[in-house]
């Protein structure tokens, strides 16, 4: 019972995901694309449950990663390309394709930066203005690996396949826009964190400045480094 009371939320939101990643099972629009757009899922859920035991995350940072991969597996039941809010999004902005997968890109950095820096704050120690610049870096280049993975990916398969994973929908700069959106929402995400930060903590603009001050005893790595190891091991 206490174990229920403790997990009770984290819990809920397994359940809620498996509610989600069920439905998206349920036949597929296009079976062969649902099976290669839940790779992903079939990886990052166990990292995430075994990771949990040993390196918990907050509550925010999970109920993020939760709302993010629902909103991936409603696209793998569609694909990208077909999902119908996305069809209302493009008559909303008057675009010329379903932005479905834009949106989700975009959720991407907004919704995955915050768990990156948790990670980044608490493992590596960043703080002051490398806690807010390195998460967006690091998400820039989840967003890029990714797109690597789709063209790899694109490559194997069948040409139809691919291209209903790829869901470019023929625009040949649709990978460059993907990224662009998935750094841009991680920029928003940390400046809502910035913002937050300034409303609560009246020490963050003291801890920016600090953080970008060299410290007392700097020196520079590279051969003055490999010198000091050299020297070292000759007197050993």
């Amino acid at each position: 019972m206490s174990t229920l009371r403790k997990h009770g939320f984290h819990l809920s939101l397994l359940v809620i995901f498996a509610f989600a990643w069920g439905w998206s099972a349920w036949q597929p629009l296009h079976p062969d694309d649902w099976l290669l757009e839940n790779y992903l899922v079939f990886a990052a859920l166990p990292l995430i449950l075994v990771s949990a035991r040993v390196f918990p995350l907050s509550s925010v940072s999970y109920t993020l990663i939760t709302l993010f991969m629902c909103l991936h597996v409603i696209g793998s039941h569609y694909t990208y390309a077909e999902v119908p809010f996305g069809y209302i999004l493009q008559e909303w902005l008057g675009a010329e394709r379903n932005m479905y997968d834009r949106l989700v890109h975009f959720s991407f950095g907004l919704l995955l930066a915050y768990p990156v820096r948790e990670v980044l704050v608490r493992l590596a120690g960043l703080h002051g203005f490398w806690a807010y610049f390195f998460p967006v870096d690091v998400t820039f280049a989840l967003s890029s690996i990714y797109e690597i993975i789709e063209w790899l990916a694109a490559r194997t398969v069948s040409p139809e396949l691919g291209m209903a994973f790829l869901g470019s929908q023929g625009d040949i700069w649709d990978a460059q826009k993907d990224m662009l959106l998935a750094g841009l929402g991680s920029i928003l995400a940390m400046l809502v964190v910035l913002v937050l930060n300034l409303w609560l903590n009246s020490n963050v603009w003291r801890e920016i400045r600090n953080s970008l001050k060299v410290p007392e005893g700097d020196q520079a790595l590279g051969e003055v480094k490999f010198r000091q190891w050299w020297r070292k091991r000759q007197s050993h």
